[in-house]
């Protein structure tokens, strides 16, 4: 499980997902970079991980979308402030070593 909550795709897809059900169109936009095949990838080893739901609509045409499960929820709290510590150090983190 740490594998996959420590990988930058499936990290920034739980965010993405913490305001609601996004269909796949919107979360690949929300995901600026990601090619269609590795969201696809990333959303099937969160489904299978019971973190992320997938529900299809039988409407024409079909449609998709994706949501947190409880467990990716609280999956998302410890995320969302480790994506906060890493934007408010970001300047710290980046920056050249200086010798010691």
């Amino acid at each position: 499980m740490l594998d996959l909550l420590a990988n930058k795709w499936s990290a920034l897809a739980i965010g993405a997902l913490e305001d609601g059900p996004l269909r796949f169109g919107a979360l690949q936009r929300r995901l600026q970079g990601i090619s269609p095949k590795v969201l696809t990838q990333t959303l099937r080893r969160l489904e299978d991980a019971g973190l992320v739901e997938r529900t299809v609509y039988p409407a024409v045409p079909l449609h998709v979308e994706y949501e947190l499960t409880p467990l990716g929820h609280s999956a998302s709290i410890p995320l969302r402030n480790l994506r906060i510590w890493v934007e408010d150090n970001l300047d710290l983190t980046t920056a050249p070593a200086t010798p010691a």
